[in-house]
């Protein structure tokens, strides 16, 4: 099993993969189709699924550095762009802004819903994909929306309704920087412009999952600082793990794209760290992996290692 030079860490031989997009499905929730991302190993059979969400702004060609090493990894990795992307432009009165956070949840079920599409549409794959193994993930606005499909409880801003919007073909989750708790910690900007954060409840995250959380990842959002993003794991019930990344903002050295113009601590060895950590993750959760992540659990035990640390309840 290969060894990681940056982070001293193992992890399964890398295989080549091939990446398909744009693949439209119908999306009648969104006013237009849903353009997604399909990346997929050329070898292996029974391949788990990762449904990634993008943070606010970003789109099905971003996180290359996580979609790319996870799918070299054994994994197929389908990438939709919601409505909040750059890229779709959509205007500041139009009257889908208000839901984007449920608009998400929605996507992400068009998604499993269309996995036999998706798995066709990618040159090869056919018969080679496990639909019973899929894990949710995201980062920032995206860790939100892998967490409710988790069984994570946010308050509807606009009807004061706490819908479940779980999914049961969810098995498991990985959330990287994203919200905490809100109530009296969230800053005035935050109360008005993301009402979607005013009220979460995560002791209904049923779904074991990591939480991935830089110690420098200062957001404008909350007042509790860098411990904010890992609400997730401390409020949540047991069945977590929580890698804490030393020195890291919000795109821990660079998760949301090779030079992406968002990096303000570009760091490789960091983006390794989250690399290799989430897929040894993944191989747990899936029942994919050998003893990667008992190694990572180990050597990333205490405040030993010079790049995170890693801990579970």
């Amino acid at each position: 099993m290969p060894t990681y030079a940056a982070t001293g860490l193992t992890g399964p031989a890398l295989v080549p993969t091939v990446s398909v997009s744009p693949v439209a499905l119908p999306a009648p929730h969104r006013g237009a189709d849903l353009p997604v991302r399909v990346t997929a190993p050329v070898t292996g059979s029974g391949l788990p699924v990762v449904l990634f969400a993008h943070g606010f702004g970003s789109d099905l060609d971003g996180y290359a550095p996580l979609a790319a090493h996870w799918a070299a990894g054994g994994f197929v990795v389908v990438q939709p762009t919601h409505l909040d992307a750059r890229r779709l432009g959509l205007a500041p009165d139009d009257p889908r802004r208000p839901g984007l956070w449920r608009q998400r949840v929605q996507d992400m079920r068009v998604v499993l819903d269309a996995l036999g599409t998706l798995e066709a549409a990618v040159p090869g794959l056919m018969g080679r994909v496990d639909r019973t193994r899929i894990v949710a993930a995201g980062h920032s606005f995206g860790g939100q929306t892998a967490g409710l499909l988790m069984g994570l409880r946010v308050t509807d801003p606009l009807t004061g309704e706490v819908p479940d919007l779980s999914d049961a073909r969810v098995t498991a989750g990985i959330q990287i920087a994203t919200a905490g708790r809100g109530g009296d910690t969230l800053t005035p900007y935050a109360r008005e412009q993301l009402p979607w954060l005013r009220e979460q409840d995560f002791s209904a995250l049923a779904a074991p999952s990591l939480v991935v959380a830089g110690d420098a990842d200062e957001l404008p959002l909350s007042t509790l600082g860098p411990a904010w993003t890992t609400d997730p794991y401390t409020l949540a019930p047991a069945g977590r793990s929580l890698l804490t990344v030393y020195g890291g903002r919000h795109s821990l050295g660079g998760i949301s794209g090779y030079a992406a113009a968002e990096t303000t601590d570009e760091n490789p060895d960091r983006v390794a760290l989250v690399q290799h950590v989430t897929l040894a993750y993944l191989r747990e959760v899936t029942g994919a992996g050998h003893d990667d992540w008992a190694v990572a659990r180990a050597a990333l035990a205490g405040a030993s290692h010079p790049l995170g640390r890693l801990e579970s309840k």
